[in-house]
């Protein structure tokens, strides 16, 4: 039997990974006839994928009112010096997410971009005051590397990590 050539795979790869975003819990059997595979070709590009640091782990979407938790945006633009060695370290260590869950803050996402800010975090905090806290202290933590911290709440997530809000009538609220 022919070896799959490398653009198959690639092929294959994408299918099971839209399924993935789309819904990683179901059921394997389902998910391959989706795929249009065999369970075991499509536990075996799971595990390539894994292996590979392609797909880097499995996440719940939970509504954040649920959790007594409010979903907020910090925007961060760096300053034209250079980043210190020990701020990086810092911005690299699993230090600052420590002491951030001792303020009740979850950070979802941590982003370095391109663009207006340099820099983009997502969290979870139980109100405003937290996440001005959350925002002040990563103005203490990297002292002179941002020169403007923006923070913004958001009000309705419309879709979330690939999956529709199934409560769609609390953004006609917003509305």
């Amino acid at each position: 039997m022919a070896k799959t050539s490398k653009k198959q795979i690639e092929v294959d790869e994408k299918k099971v990974i839209e399924q993935l975003q789309n819904n990683c819990m179901e059921n394997l059997d389902l998910f391959a006839k989706k795929c249009g595979f065999s369970r075991q070709k499509v536990w075996r590009i799971i595990k390539n994928l894994e292996r590979d640091n392609i797909v880097w782990g499995y996440t719940a979407i939970v509504d954040n009112e649920s959790l007594r938790k409010k979903h907020y945006i910090l925007l961060m633009k760096r300053n034209t010096q250079k980043i210190n060695k020990k701020i990086v370290d810092v911005l690299l260590s699993r230090e600052f997410e420590e002491v951030v869950t001792k303020l009740g803050i979850t950070i979802e996402t941590s982003s370095y971009v391109h663009g207006e800010y340099d820099w983009i975090a997502t969290f979870l905090a139980p109100d405003i005051i937290y996440a001005k806290k959350f925002s002040e202290l990563v103005k203490t933590i990297y002292p002179d590397t941002f020169q403007k911290i923006d923070l913004i709440e958001t009000l309705f997530d419309i879709k979330k990590q690939n999956i529709f809000n199934p409560d769609t009538t609390k953004l006609k609220e917003y509305l």
